[in-house]
């Protein structure tokens, strides 16, 4: 149906370029989350990445109630929403670095991650009504804006974290409030037939399975390990690697850069992530992200020069991308239009629940046994979802 898809292309377009601008607070605040989280505690250090952990728990916790709020405004306000929900979160930590309050720094990232929880989101909106063949292509079109997100946060963290100089980082969140209203902007373009409130609930009454028989599908749950898998591994390098960047004597600047190079290997390849899936399958290319994964950890583990740090990121990056694209693709096919809001909202407070706790023990990891074992808890988890594929393969071939 020509008229579909290119209504479906036009949602996804906007879709990238909201991501493009809004995606921007997740550099932003895991460049300098740990590091501000550092310097606003004192003699023990253990607890740097707990802002960033409250970051993650934000996402968790907000997933579902954004998923219902969506059900009842739509996905167009929802959105608008989750945005004025990131500015206020942005604002709380100005705040928060001007008072030095290392928990209130913590809090105001939560609400952040409440903002996020929409962003992620985006993905899923992308396909809601697209034609099955296309959403692969959706998704890689959505989180392809996460190009300009890579770049975007990260220089404006460099460009304005001495805005508000004395205080240190201010100045970064000062811009994602700008960010978060330009966002909602653009977001205010998005139309999405049958996202009406009193639509999303007919189709809610009409059909729906019981969310243990939807959750229960073998193809269902592999798809969920994978994904959950991949994102909670790429948070535990991803978190721990800027503290041992600057632990093993590189500056700020250079461990920014490191979370910029790889913010751009997560979402540089869904320019092609989507043509690969219709070509090789699903698994496959999710099978290929995982062992980029475990690849990562190699290079990680061979030395701590610049170069190493810096390329096992570009790689825990690209494996992220191909992992949670392909799992994210089967997935949206385990469910239909009546079930989506209940289960896309549980899938990604598992998901985010995952990476809170990841993100929280990274810190703690790293603090006591280094970034070596951070590195050599990834193979087995690695193995765990590869064994899932291998039974997906068996019942059901790519």
């Amino acid at each position: 149906m020509p008229g579909q898809l290119a209504e479906s292309r036009r949602t996804a377009l906007i879709l990238a370029v909201s991501q493009a601008i809004l995606g921007s607070t997740a550099p932003i605040t895991i460049s300098i989350g740990g590091l501000a989280g550092y310097a606003l505690l004192g003699a023990d250090k253990s607890l740097a990445t707990a802002p960033l952990t409250g970051y993650q728990l934000g996402i968790a916790l907000g997933a579902l109630p954004a998923a219902l709020l969506m059900r009842a405004v739509g996905r167009r306000y929802g959105f608008m929403t989750g945005a004025g929900v990131t500015a206020l979160g942005a604002a709380l930590a100005v705040l928060a670095l001007s008072e030095r309050s290392f928990w209130l720094f913590a809090a105001s990232l939560v609400l952040i991650g409440n903002g996020s929880s929409f962003v992620q989101q985006f993905r899923f909106a992308a396909t809601d009504h697209a034609p099955s063949h296309f959403r692969p292509r959706a998704i890689s079109w959505v989180l392809g804006g996460g190009v300009v997100a890579a770049i975007l946060g990260p220089q404006l963290v460099i460009h304005t974290r001495d805005l508000l100089a004395p205080v240190e980082f201010a100045g970064a969140f000062v811009a994602m409030i700008g960010l978060a209203a330009i966002g909602a902007v653009v977001l205010s373009f998005l139309r999405l037939p049958g996202q009406e409130p009193a639509s999303a609930e007919r189709h809610e009454a009409a059909g729906a399975r019981p969310l243990a028989a939807i959750l229960s599908q073998p193809r269902l749950i592999a798809a969920m390990l994978c994904g959950v898998g991949s994102f909670a591994m790429m948070s535990l390098l991803m978190t721990g690697a800027p503290l041992a960047m600057v632990g093993c004597g590189f500056s700020a600047d250079e461990a920014t850069l490191g979370i910029s190079w790889h913010s751009l290997a997560m979402f540089a390849p869904s320019f092609v992530t989507g043509r690969l899936i219709e070509r090789f399958g699903r698994e496959t290319i999710v099978g290929a992200g995982l062992l980029l994964i475990a690849s990562c950890t190699l290079v990680a583990l061979s030395g701590i020069e610049l170069w190493q740090f810096w390329a096992a990121l570009v790689l825990l990056g690209v494996g992220w991308n191909f992992s949670f694209i392909g799992a994210t693709a089967i997935f949206s096919d385990c469910h239909t239009a009546p079930e989506r809001a209940r289960v896309q909202g549980v899938h990604d407070a598992i998901l985010f629940s995952a990476v809170a706790a990841t993100s929280l023990l990274s810190g703690r990891i790293y603090h006591v046994w280094g970034w070596e074992t951070l590195n050599w808890l990834i193979l087995p988890v690695v193995l765990v979802c590869l064994l899932s594929l291998a039974v997906l393969a068996r019942t059901r071939p790519a």
